[in-house]
């Protein structure tokens, strides 16, 4: 399964679906973002196990969000179960999905104290303040290579994760398949992905002034986003047909 290339504007056309889902069930939207949200971050807190739980438990989660995006789409009622409903989908396969993130992530870091990153790398995974900004500033110096080359690598891991959950869940793919898939598709829409990017950084910026009430509603635009991306770059056969066939008339015209 391939994803279509879309045109860059479809950049801010899958915001404005994302916050079309969101008027759907405003009330129980933020909730959920909420709940969700706030449940992993405390999970991440827990010391030594905190943050590996939270990892393989991320897919869980978001894949429960894309399930309740479905329901709405194909109007259907928004339900707090919905936040469980990766719990009882393909659960194995997005938890080893998890899994593969998590390994993913510390091999990076292993890449990158090899490369001349080792003493940044201890320092902001101290959890320590510090103290004197001119060794932070130091060891940021030191560790040119090491950061760009795990910047490069970081963005591999997030845009083969990016549709991942979607695919397993309602693609029946193994999480291998999903990650190739989604990877080959965020390449192949570069352009409007970053676009929707450029706008969401923008949405974050105005969203966290005064005291980041503005997040209660970019969260779940956010995430219901999403879903509007894996919509549009995965039709069903039937959707693509009919976008091949509307393409065809207007060729003609």
């Amino acid at each position: 399964m391939e994803a279509r290339k879309v045109n860059i504007a479809n950049g801010w056309l899958w915001i404005k679906q994302g916050y079309w889902l969101l008027k759907k069930a405003p009330v129980l939207w933020v909730t959920l973002s909420v709940i969700g949200v706030t449940g992993l971050l405390g999970i991440a807190t827990i010391p030594v196990i905190g943050d590996p739980l939270a990892t393989l438990l991320f897919p869980v989660l978001l894949a429960g969000y894309m399930v309740g995006c479905h329901a709405l789409e194909h109007d259907e009622e928004l339900e707090l179960s919905h936040l469980f409903a990766g719990l009882h989908n393909n659960t194995s396969q997005l938890v080893t999905l998890g899994g593969i993130s998590l390994i993913s992530q510390m091999l990076i870091l292993g890449v990158m104290m090899l490369t001349g990153g080792a003493t940044l790398i201890s320092i902001l995974m101290s959890g320590q303040p510090v103290d004197n900004p001119e060794v932070l500033a130091q060891a940021a110096a030191g560790a040119g290579i090491a950061l760009t080359l795990g910047m490069a690598l970081i963005s591999v891991l997030l845009m083969s994760m990016q549709f991942a959950p979607m695919l397993i869940i309602f693609n029946k793919m193994s999480p291998v398949d999903a990650l190739r898939t989604s990877l080959r598709a965020c390449l192949r829409n570069i352009a409007s992905m970053s676009l929707y990017g450029a706008m969401m950084f923008l949405f974050m910026m105005i969203a966290s002034m005064p005291i980041m009430l503005g997040w209660l509603v970019l969260l779940p635009v956010m995430i219901s986003s999403m879903y509007a991306i894996y919509r549009d770059l995965f039709p069903t056969p039937t959707e693509l047909a009919a976008a091949l066939e509307c393409e065809t008339i207007t060729l003609e015209q």
